[in-house]
């Protein structure tokens, strides 16, 4: 985290009484108040149709002592906390520009201002809309805006949002964010791989037989019924998150550690994805099963889910990267809801040794070298190799040489945490740029219109058997 706070500025944050604001933004910004992050200049304005100020510091205090945060702090942040109701005429906006600029005055801020979008999807074109017609879009300081995901549906939804943003801001001005890029486990990638050359130089289809990618969750779809069960899990979770890392692990060196570098070494990886064959993808849905146990229903038993649904709650991938670097290396994405536990994790599974000496005589096991990052829970990585287990008779085992953060840190910032400070700062690396949001739908075109049919499997296990099809090695990876 950077020492210094931005220059002073105003936050907007449109649904500033909905949940996205309340759990985490919000509590974000208190987190960034009590490292001195933020400092007396940066006021926060919330937006929406109902509550008036009062009503709405209130709600923030209450978001802020549900999660917990130092009360001190919270009174200073409340402090610099104003509201605005957003009129659902087309004079809102305007009245909205006078209100900001008559804060601004009080305030003595220059307009320096971020308008966070934290609304649902259908909102965002009319947000948008507003913002440039009411001349929002502009400030004689600078001006950002900040677009949640989802981006878009497919290829042709996120290409007219994006026709929609530049129709009104400039990309410079654009921040869509993608939470997972602000984990400092995820961040940590390009340190682990260009920091040290140990690594670096074992980065490639000479040394690397295959790269796995977990984001396995326990929970099912919760509240979020009605969302996920016209997004499922190829629109909720592949398209964006994984394909992130999938695109910081495979990407090249960037000529400097900045934005525009880094984002254009991503677009080049998603460019370089080879087609998916027909038995590249597999789809699955859990059943009733039992879950750290407990019992819980299956997926068309949920509440709010229809009975007759075919939406995918776990998907798994077979990629490949046509570069020189990555040729011939498969890249297995794997994600579900519902499965045996919670993990976030990239295995690299490298190549074995070209004649096994060990196996010639009798051992019980000759592994290749593993190299698990795990970007949540219990962040860190570990390297496991073969060792020779003290005593007479030749056995080996295979050992973890491992690192957590939590051992070493006191603290790791929260991933808005983090992403809200680049934003009010202006960098952009940690942001998704229009071409990489366009490539990566345009990449999932022929399966999104063509899914295949979704297998069963229970609740509380690694999902159907199916996926061993896709030839993904040493399923037991998962419990390492």
């Amino acid at each position: 985290m950077r020492a210094a706070p931005p220059d002073p500025n105003l936050f907007v944050v449109f649904g500033g009484t909905g949940d996205l604001a309340r759990r985490k933004l919000l509590p974000a910004l208190c987190d960034l108040e009590r490292h001195g992050h933020l400092g007396e200049g940066t006021h926060v304005l919330g937006v929406s149709p109902d509550d008036d100020t009062e009503s709405f510091r209130g709600l923030v205090a209450k978001a802020l002592a549900a999660a917990r945060k130092d009360e001190k702090t919270a009174q200073r942040l409340l402090a610099r906390t104003h509201y605005h109701r957003l009129e659902p005429d087309g004079a809102g906006f305007r009245a909205l520009s006078h209100d900001i600029e008559a804060l601004e005055l009080r305030a003595n801020l220059p307009q320096n201002r971020a308008f966070y979008l934290a609304l649902p999807p259908a909102a965002f074109p009319g947000s948008v809309e507003g913002l440039g017609e009411a001349g929002l879009n502009r400030s004689e300081g600078y001006t950002r805006i900040v677009v949640e995901k989802p981006f878009g549906r497919d290829f042709a939804s996120a290409s007219r949002l994006n026709e929609l943003l530049h129709r009104h801001f400039s990309e410079s001005q654009i921040y869509r964010i993608d939470h997972y890029l602000g984990k400092d486990t995820v961040q940590n990638l390009l340190v682990f791989r260009f920091a040290n050359s140990i690594f670096e130089s074992l980065w490639s289809r000479d040394r690397v037989d295959s790269v796995q990618i977990t984001v396995a969750e326990s929970l099912g779809v919760g509240t979020r019924a009605a969302y996920y069960d016209k997004a499922g899990a190829l629109r909720d979770m592949v398209q964006n998150h994984m394909m992130q890392l999938l695109t910081l692990f495979a990407m090249e060196v960037p000529t400097a550690f900045e934005a525009d570098a880094i984002r254009y070494e991503k677009i080049k990886v998603l460019r370089s994805l080879v087609p998916l064959g027909a038995g590249d993808a597999l789809c699955g849905q859990y059943r009733a099963g039992v879950v750290d146990g407990a019992p819980v229903p299956g997926y068309l038993e949920e509440s709010g889910i229809d009975a007759s649904s075919r939406t995918e709650t776990l998907v798994a991938l077979r990629l490949f990267v046509n570069t020189w670097r990555w040729q011939g290396v498969p890249f297995y994405l794997r994600t579900g809801k519902r499965l045996k536990r919670r993990v976030s994790q990239i295995a690299v599974r490298f190549r074995d040794v070209p004649v096994s000496l060990f196996q010639q005589t009798g051992t019980e096991l000759d592994t290749p070298d593993l190299l698990l990052i795990t970007i949540q829970p219990d962040e860190g990585f570990s390297l496991h190799f073969d060792v020779k287990v003290p005593g007479a008779d030749l056995e080996l085992r295979r050992i973890p040489l491992s690192f957590k953060y939590k051992e070493h840190f006191a603290e790791l910032p929260g991933a808005y945490e983090t992403l809200l400070l680049d934003v009010l700062i202006g960098d952009q690396t940690l942001f998704v740029h229009a071409d990489e949001v366009e490539a990566s739908w345009k990449f999932f075109a022929a399966l999104l219109k063509s899914p295949p049919p979704p297998h069963g499997y229970d609740a509380g296990t690694w999902g159907p058997e199916e996926a061993r099809h896709l030839g993904i090695p040493e399923q037991e990876l998962w419990d390492l």
